[in-house]
């Protein structure tokens, strides 16, 4: 078992870290956004704007995912 931690090879971390690690992320940004838009007392409309706003950038994140899944691509 040479080039190994813990008996994962770089590819398996690195594949592990891009799903949950980075998906980690994105459901924390969530959390953030919503607090942000809490505390500021947003309403609706600005609430919508800044989830829009600020999340917006995870559509390319899970359209990749789908997209790799629908294609049955690895």
């Amino acid at each position: 078992m040479e080039n190994t931690v813990f008996g994962f090879t770089e590819a398996q971390i690195t594949a592990f870290g891009l799903t949950y690690g980075v998906g980690g992320l994105m459901l924390l940004m969530i959390f953030i956004v919503g607090h942000l838009a809490w505390k500021s007392k947003a309403g609706k409309m600005g609430t919508f704007a800044l989830f829009l706003a600020l999340t917006f950038g995870f559509v390319g994140f899970i359209a990749k995912y789908l997209i790799q899944y629908f294609l049955n691509v690895h």
